[in-house]
């Protein structure tokens, strides 16, 4: 009999206690998120499994030893985001910014998101039950600018801690951008803003799209090292793609390497979903700001879109603004929609594109002025 019971003992249902079990349970809802309902399905796969393994009691995967520890040392030494920055400037064309430069201003002006929600999670500490350190505010925030990797590797330097949570609302948000985005745009212009059709780009030659990488690593070395490592990165990837000597390395870089390291950072981030890190008052204050967080951006690029329109000689439609939130390519194609469901003949998602890989580079350098003002 008491060989039984030692059995019992060492099962999962013995050791069992409510908080696994509704881990396990948020993590099977990103399973099902990612496969049934097409949600960010590369991140949160992986994140939804990994939470799963990591509340599987008695298994130690996700302990100082397990499979899943190893695993993490990539996102606590800032590895796996930076390897993912890499490849996504590797498939990223500036083309389309570099032909209208002016859409930089929308990617820059979408970031206010960012440093308005830093206010918004100081402010929570006057709820009772909560409170956010500088650090964790600066780490909720950067969710605003709807990068992941940028809001996973910012939290790792800043709030460890709260980073499964904050993972999951980066890519949960950035999953939810045709739902999110759409009222906010239509709320902000009016029809005839809706309606307006853009010039069409000029051609931007080689030589410009090699230089650029290049300029833009010497400014952020010279003026905000501490996104050196974000932007260097970025850099890197995208002067592989377009200096047309080193294709093996950019292909690599597109593909095979971006899709390993996305499967180790998802594993890693889920092993961070345990009950005592997740099942806390923050982790609704940090879901409700990532929403705020969000949809700030997306109305200040509309906004600023809108000023441009008035003070600019070529017409500019205010929805390219949305697209100033670094969710590529997702928020230039929910603008191309909005466009075209005013106008079918009119085609933004050219010059959406342009504000929208404006904002990968606005996020990265407010991660850095956030690193800058808190380290």
């Amino acid at each position: 009999m008491g060989n039984f019971y030692d059995l019992w003992l060492s099962t999962g249902l013995s050791n069992f206690v409510w908080g696994q079990a509704v881990m396990m349970g948020v993590g099977l809802l990103l399973i099902y998120l990612a496969v049934v309902k097409g949600f960010e399905p590369l991140l949160l796969l992986p994140i939804g499994f990994g939470a799963v393994l990591s509340n599987i009691p008695v298994a130690g995967i996700a302990e100082e030893g397990g499979l899943l520890s190893f695993l993490y040392l990539g996102i606590k030494a800032g590895v796996f985001p930076l390897l993912i920055f890499m490849g996504v400037g590797a498939m990223t064309d500036f083309g389309p910014m570099l032909a209208n430069p002016k859409t930089l201003l929308l990617g820059a002006a979408a970031q206010f998101g960012i440093f308005g929600t830093l206010l918004g999670a100081l402010s929570l500490n006057l709820v009772p039950g909560l409170h956010f350190t500088f650090k964790d505010a600066a780490a909720i925030a950067i969710i605003g600018g709807a990068d992941g990797p940028t809001a996973i590797y910012v939290a790792s330097r800043l709030a460890p801690d709260l980073l499964g949570a904050i993972a999951v609302a980066a890519y949960s948000y950035m999953a939810l951008v045709p739902l999110i985005q759409p009222p906010i745009m239509r709320a902000l212009t009016t029809p005839e803003e809706r309606l307006i059709e853009m010039a069409q780009l000029r051609t931007v030659g080689k030589r410009e799209k090699v230089v650029f990488p290049l300029l833009l690593l010497l400014l952020t070395a010279a003026l905000l090292p501490s996104a050196a490592p974000l932007i260097g990165m970025f850099a890197l990837g995208n002067l592989m793609r377009e200096c047309g000597v080193v294709e093996r390395l950019s292909k690599t870089s597109q593909n095979e390497l971006i899709n390993i390291v996305t499967i180790f950072l998802g594993l890693s981030v889920g092993s961070k979903l345990s009950a005592s890190a997740f099942l806390r008052p923050e982790t609704l204050g940090i879901l409700v700001l990532g929403a705020i967080a969000f949809s700030f951006g997306t109305a200040a690029g509309v906004i600023m879109a809108k000023i441009m329109n008035r003070l600019s000689e070529n017409k500019v439609n205010p929805l390219i603004g949305a697209a100033g939130v670094s969710a590529v390519p997702m928020s230039a194609r929910v603008a191309n929609k909005v466009g075209q469901e005013a106008n079918p003949h009119n085609f933004l998602l050219m010059h959406a594109m342009g504000p929208n890989v404006a904002g990968v580079i606005g996020s990265a350098v407010a991660a850095g002025v956030l690193l800058a003002l808190v380290q």
